[in-house]
């Protein structure tokens, strides 16, 4: 179980103990959840897809932005979101919470982050902090240039206004926006004749373990608190979850670390495996951790949720 869960999910758990098999069945035989065109989110809703449909459910992907997808929650057309990233997301997210429309079950993926990266080749070079930017001799090195995804994005904002207050002596760096392919294809390379290079990076993602990402510490929070430290919540619609308790506790344990996801995403976005493929490979080679996703979790007619899952793989 995570360690955020709500009072809400832990009665609707309790009951369930309580009132045994006869009473797991959920309402629903239908999980419509919310999945924008993010390589993350679409491996882990068909992991989740697979993992429910030995348990007696069905799957609807809604493919629509995070923005449309929390009015959908409030407006009863999608009942779940496994990337609710927070801050992020924090508008959207506040008004569905003041709505009384949504529980949050806290995080499906941990050590999520973003900031100033590195291949690990620098980061063994000694450069960990940074705050090691404001060096000369490790300016030069860099050539005084940060990448970054697109102009006007968020986080190409946040580098500016950090050039602008010279944050870290970056007050004369030159900041190089590109797409996210255009950036990666610079770090790529970069990393071929192991040239120096300071980039936007994040976790998960297939840079990860594609370039050993190594993302720096930052004392001045350039990126957000605690060194650009991101929630990715799993979101349910409140109504959803008090009507169908079995499969809002098996939502409330599916849980990922961002090394695992960062895996997937490699597979299904850089190697362009088929996203079934990747999804089913996931699921049969992690036979503990889906053991824990199904703990205390039944199919919907009461039977062994496990059991069923292992005779589907």
């Amino acid at each position: 179980m995570k360690t955020h869960t709500t009072t809400l999910t832990l009665s609707l758990i309790a009951g369930l103990t309580l009132a045994g098999p006869a009473l797991a069945a959920d309402r629903d035989d239908r999980l419509r959840l919310i999945a924008p065109p993010w390589p993350g989110v679409t491996v882990k809703s068909e992991i989740f897809s697979q993992l429910i449909e030995p348990l007696g459910y069905t799957t609807e992907i809604l493919e629509v932005s995070s923005t449309v997808g929390y009015s959908t929650l409030q407006s009863g057309d999608s009942d779940a979101f496994l990337a609710g990233w927070l801050p992020a997301q924090q508008e959207s997210y506040d008004a569905a919470m003041q709505a009384d429309a949504i529980v949050d079950l806290g995080n499906n993926v941990n050590g999520a982050r973003m900031g100033f990266a590195v291949p690990e080749y620098v980061y063994e070079a000694g450069i960990t902090r940074a705050e090691q930017l404001a060096d000369p001799e490790v300016a030069e090195r860099f050539d005084k240039t940060v990448y970054s995804i697109e102009s006007g994005s968020t986080v190409t904002d946040m580098i500016n206004a950090a050039i602008d207050a010279d944050t870290h002596g970056l007050d004369d760096w030159e900041i190089m926006a590109s797409s996210t392919p255009g950036m990666l294809s610079e770090v790529d390379g970069a990393v071929k004749r192991e040239r120096w290079i300071l980039f936007y990076g994040w976790t998960p993602h297939w840079m990860v373990p594609e370039y050993n990402t190594r993302i720096l510490e930052d004392s001045a929070d350039v990126f957000g608190a605690n060194n650009g430290s991101s929630d990715v919540k799993t979101i349910v619609a409140k109504d959803y979850a008090e009507a169908n308790p079995n499969l809002t506790r098996l939502l409330d344990q599916f849980e990922l670390t961002a090394q695992e996801q960062s895996e997937f995403i490699l597979g299904y976005s850089l190697e362009e495996r088929d996203l079934e493929d990747v999804a089913h490979d996931w699921l049969v080679n992690h036979p503990e951790r889906v053991a824990g996703f199904l703990e205390g979790v039944e199919t919907r007619d009461g039977e062994d949720a496990q059991s069923a899952v292992e005779d589907s793989l």
